[in-house]
């Protein structure tokens, strides 16, 4: 199988180097818009040869896969469209699908019933190829969003090169996935940049930082991820994320009025609700 990957960094970079690994695929032709990561994915073995465009990477693929942020879905999919193969399918690894489905929709054209829209349960904190893993895959979740116009087909060959490289295959529905998300995975992210960001815009930051310990490095260690890509993804989700974030913010202004009140009971109560919440579901949380 001959793939073209758009989009050389962490998730795409991972992809291709499990894959070729795994024999799964006979070659990858790599194209990004930065060309310090498409040298460094040749140099890593992530791509076996290095396009010049979007366009020309795609002319002879059996398989596309986009690993652009999802704010560039719509103009990278506009210019692949002309260029690809009649039977070829096309598929992502973005971490919204509904919008995504609505950007394939509008611009793959007959292409679209061979898009296969799909979201890996798996990353690191540090982004671009250089932090690239061949196993970052193997036991994780990959979680594929078909719709009704989706070809059989096309689903089943992305599932299963997905299971080639270790990944457990589940379906959902793109808005319910969307959903769930936005509180598992987007609020997260939201949460541990705006701490970091507090922290950083005030008078003592470094000494506040010079003391944190593994508290504050667990819980933050996802700040360091992707701006742009994370600024994407609250962007394309943001009706979810919205609703996750507003129950958020009611349930800080329910413990400041605890603090405020130098109420213990119902600090306690909920911080009780928490912690058997997170030890009951410890055993599946932790192994991933």
């Amino acid at each position: 199988m001959k793939v073209a990957l758009i989009g050389v960094g962490l998730i795409g970079g991972s992809f291709a180097r499990a894959a070729l690994s795994a024999g799964a695929v006979s070659s990858v032709v790599g194209f990004d818009a930065d060309p310090v990561a498409l040298s460094a994915a040749l140099r890593l073995g992530a791509i076996t040869s290095a396009a010049d465009s979007s366009a020309a990477a795609v002319r002879q693929a059996d398989l596309v896969m986009l690993a652009v942020p999802v704010g560039a879905m719509a103009a990278v999919m506009k210019a692949i469209a002309p260029h690809l193969r009649a039977d070829a399918v096309v598929t992502d690894v973005g971490s919204t699908n509904g919008s995504v489905v609505a950007v394939a929709r509008a611009e793959l054209g007959a292409h679209f019933a061979r898009f296969v829209p799909g979201h890996p349960i798996a990353g690191r904190e540090r982004p671009g190829v250089e932090s690239s893993e061949p196993r970052l895959f193997e036991g994780k979740l990959f979680i594929a969003t078909p719709v009704a116009e989706t070809d059989p087909a096309a689903t089943a060959r992305v599932e299963k090169l997905w299971q080639r490289v270790g990944a457990r295959v589940e379906r959902m529905d793109a808005q319910e996935h969307d959903r769930v998300f936005a509180a598992v995975s987007h609020l997260p992210h939201l949460l541990a940049f705006a701490l970091v960001a507090q922290i950083a815009r005030e008078e003592d930051a470094d000494r506040k930082l010079g003391k944190a310990g593994a508290g504050f490095r667990d819980f933050t260690r996802i700040a360091a991820s992707s701006p742009r890509m994370w600024r994407d993804v609250c962007i394309a989700n943001r009706d979810a994320l919205k609703v996750e974030l507003r129950g958020y913010r009611a349930l800080l202004d329910e413990l400041q009025a605890a603090l405020d009140a130098g109420d213990g009971d119902a600090l306690e109560a909920v911080f009780r609700a928490a912690a058997e919440c997170r030890r009951m579901h410890a055993p599946r949380l932790d192994a991933e």
